[in-house]
């Protein structure tokens, strides 16, 4: 669906990236994650070169000995729940900083790749976000849900005036399935193949 209006990193990114520094403190990276509802932030020098990425992976990988209840906090992060105020004063103890913790070096992209790519490069690598780069400088985060909104938009241009307008991607997929399954309709497989669906 990404393929055919040739979508863009540029077009789907969020340009306004919270980012932190490898010397930022932990509760810092922590709080601002959690007040941004972000599960990941580019970790930069202060010439703006991206250095690496913390997400929650790396917080619960840097904290051994982690509960369940406390793997759950963490888990939180990525919803912008508040964490328990015993788990905040525990990172608080602890003069940890961004570096100690971070991923070095990241996985990013140009903003002229098309999205399509950037999906199966999130699927191939199992990651849930990649850092935009221009001359080495970050201008922008792709994230799943950014992908999803692209992917929602041209699925509702696709409905056009005359047809209903879906709020999500669900109800947009949904519609298109009982289109192509509804007697008369042609079903793109067999439409193709010039006959039936089986």
């Amino acid at each position: 669906m990404l393929d055919e209006a040739v979508v863009t990193a540029r077009d789907v990114m969020t340009g306004d990236v919270a980012v932190v520094h490898p010397e930022t403190s932990l509760i810092e990276a922590v709080k601002l994650m959690a007040s941004r509802r972000i599960s990941g932030l580019p970790v930069t020098d202060h010439a703006g070169a991206l250095v690496g990425m913390l997400s929650e992976g790396d917080l619960v990988r840097w904290h051994e000995g982690l509960n369940a209840r406390q793997m759950r906090w963490l888990d939180m992060l990525a919803e912008g729940s508040e964490l328990a105020a015993n788990f905040i004063e525990g990172i608080r103890a602890e003069t940890y900083k961004v570096k100690a913790v971070m991923s070095a070096g990241a996985i990013t992209v140009t903003e002229d790749l098309p999205a399509r790519d950037i999906a199966k490069l999130m699927h191939t690598k199992g990651i849930k976000r990649v850092p935009v780069v221009r001359d080495g400088r970050l201008v922008g985060i792709v994230a799943r849900s950014d992908l999803v909104r692209a992917l929602a938009e041209r699925l509702t241009e696709r409905g056009g005036a005359g047809e209903a307008r879906f709020e999500t991607v669900d109800e947009a997929l949904r519609h298109r399935r009982e289109e192509i399954t509804r007697p008369g309709g042609a079903h793109p497989a067999a439409a193709a193949a010039g006959g039936p669906p089986h």
